[in-house]
């Protein structure tokens, strides 16, 4: 790489802004976890939507996205486009009453929605599972693509890497907290979106690519360009697209697309001002999500075919690679190793603010968990404020420490991604159905969480017996599919065998939530409990389904004028229109309601 004194000029003022901000608000992040954790819960809505979309635009994803590109398509990104319709049932079901229930992390809500040694030990288990294992495999694949990256375009070790991004990141989450992550945040996105439109720009019209025309010529390119599978490739279009649609996004649980809303997306929900801010910051982070940025990852993954049309020829060109580290997801870093000087400067600082946006969200939120959930339920009950924030930010260090230790035996990011997948697969019912049905109580979360990790393991072990080969006895695309049916008969089933909630712990919570509708007629009757508003929740369904087709339209819309289709991608500027139109009028009535 030629990275000359304005590119490194670029870089440092940026890393010198963030540590700014991070000493700037670290004394009024310090006075008490309130403010370390949730700034107070006075936050507008459109901080912290742009501190959700900053969140999710990680290193990884570009890395992410290439990779589905390469290998199977533009649409092999239904793996995550489909968790649009679980943001936007967080948006208009969830988001409200995430912020009534006015609790300090998603992992207290435990206490509130069930009773007893049950429920503790589920709030204290799940914030060591979630807040440490698999918050540590998520910022473990976050910070294998910062690895890829440094190899590829800074020629340095991924040592090196991790020292070195990791410090900066770890020095001002841990004395800027939440509110520190958040103003990050809002300057992290701006300056990560023009490294990502400008690279694009830039590659796609670089002499060896050509354009936009030259590129959708390529004989290569034009097998991944569509955004639907091959309807006549039965199994392709059962794993990428019908399988996501019908079983994913309601079953799965997956950082930052919890069903029924969850971990930093809660997190922010709950330092939210008050509830239509938590909806606002919601609804605005999906449509930026996933209607405004994909567009410019797949087009360079798109021209990476062009310049890097395999894995040798991306081993050729850069021979230091570690063998490990080789796949189709370091194509998007190879791309930006083209960039002229100046904007390569903007690029790499764009993505340290993926990196530090990404990882410094996961240690504050990790952090909440083993603080609010475990060391303070768990280890000493009598805590002061400023113990728990000194324990806050050990535990944010020691969380840096650990995913970086797991990211350098990791080789691809996808592994992560169809692990975690795994094994939430068959929880999410639950998240959707405890807020709304009365009979769930704390075994019917205890024995879906550790079934479906038992039988994704058990699965993974008979992979080939069972999934694989010849002989095999299921097709397999019918793994997932499988792990969330077993696991939701044996959840159901415990609900029914194991005593309810008492009276008194369901009238409380839903006397402070106020869910409504006919899964809590029974309660109501039982405590005399008479509803404060009219039940929201099928308008807000309705809601989601307009939410959906606006940005799946956009999202369709925008892909098609790139392509040159004007005709179909004008219909869909239409249906933008229309479905716009109609979700302010739904959402007019919804709003007036609460």
């Amino acid at each position: 790489m030629n990275i000359q004194t304005l590119d490194y000029a670029i870089i440092f003022g940026f890393f010198a802004l963030v540590l700014f901000i991070g000493v700037y608000v670290s004394k009024k992040s310090g006075k008490n976890t309130t403010e370390y954790f949730l700034s107070g819960r006075n936050m507008p809505w459109w901080l912290l939507g742009f501190s959700m979309v900053a969140t999710t635009f990680s290193t990884d994803t570009p890395n992410l996205v290439t990779d589905f590109v390469r290998t199977d398509g533009v649409s092999g990104n239904w793996g995550w486009w489909v968790f649009l319709l679980t943001g936007l049932l967080t948006v208009f079901v969830y988001a409200k009453l995430w912020r009534k229930s006015d609790v300090k992390t998603d992992m207290e809500f435990y206490e509130l929605r069930y009773g007893g040694k049950p429920a503790a030990f589920l709030r204290g288990f799940r914030s060591i599972y979630l807040g440490i294992i698999f918050n540590v495999m998520a910022m473990s694949a976050v910070t294998l693509a910062a690895i890829k990256i440094g190899q590829v375009m800074l020629g340095v070790t991924p040592i090196q890497t991790v020292l070195v991004a990791g410090t900066i990141t770890v020095v001002f989450s841990a004395i800027g907290g939440f509110r520190g992550v958040v103003y990050t945040d809002f300057v992290l996105f701006f300056v990560a979106m023009i490294g990502a439109i400008g690279a694009a720009i830039y590659l796609v019209n670089m002499p060896e690519v050509g354009g936009v025309s030259a590129i959708l010529e390529n004989e290569l390119v034009r097998s991944k360009m569509s955004i639907l599978p091959d309807f006549s490739n039965t199994e392709a279009l059962i794993t990428i697209l019908i399988i996501p649609l019908a079983v994913q996004w309601w079953s799965a649980w997956y950082p930052g697309g919890e069903p029924g809303g969850g971990g930093y997306i809660a997190q922010r929900m709950l330092a939210a001002k008050d509830e239509n801010h938590a909806v606002g910051a919601t609804f605005f982070f999906n449509i930026l999500h996933y209607a405004l940025r994909p567009w410019p990852w797949i087009l360079v993954a798109l021209a990476s075919l062009v310049v890097f049309p395999d894995l040798e020829s991306i081993k050729t060109a850069f021979p230091n690679i570690e063998e490990s580290k080789l796949g189709h997801d370091l194509a998007y870093s190879a791309m930006l190793t083209k960039l002229p000087t100046g904007l390569l400067g903007i690029v790499l600082a764009s993505l340290g603010a993926a990196y530090m946006s990404t990882i410094s969200t996961h240690l504050n939120w990790g952090s909440s968990y083993v603080v609010n959930d475990f060391y303070k339920q768990q280890v000493n009950k009598k805590a002061s404020e400023k113990e728990l924030v000194n324990v806050g930010r050990i535990t944010t260090v020691v969380l840096m420490v650990l995913s970086a230790l797991f990211a350098l035996a990791l080789t691809h990011a996808t592994e992560l991604f169809d692990i975690i997948i795994m094994f939430g697969a068959g929880t999410g019912l639950i998240f959707i159905l405890r807020w709304f049905w009365w009979r769930i109580n704390a075994w019917s979360e205890i024995v879906a969480m550790f079934f479906s990790g038992f039988i994704s393991i058990v699965f993974w072990q008979l992979d080939e017996p069972l999934f694989s080969g010849v002989e095999a006895v299921f097709p397999a695309w019918s793994k997932f599919p499988l792990v969330v049916l077993l696991t939701t008969i044996l959840w159901i089933a415990v609900t029914y065998f194991t005593k309810p909630e008492s009276n008194d712990v369901l009238k409380r919570f839903y006397e402070k939530t106020q869910p409504g509708g006919p899964g809590w007629k029974h309660i109501r009757e039982q405590c005399n409990i008479v509803d404060k508003q009219k039940w929201t929740v099928p308008s807000g369904i309705i809601a989601m389904l307009v939410g959906c087709v606006l940005v799946y339209g956009c999202l369709f819309a925008t892909g098609n004028w790139i392509y040159g289709n004007y005709g179909l991608a004008s219909g869909l500027t239409v249906l933008v229109i229309v479905s716009a139109f109609i979700l302010i009028r739904v959402w007019s009535k919804m709003k007036n309601v609460f």
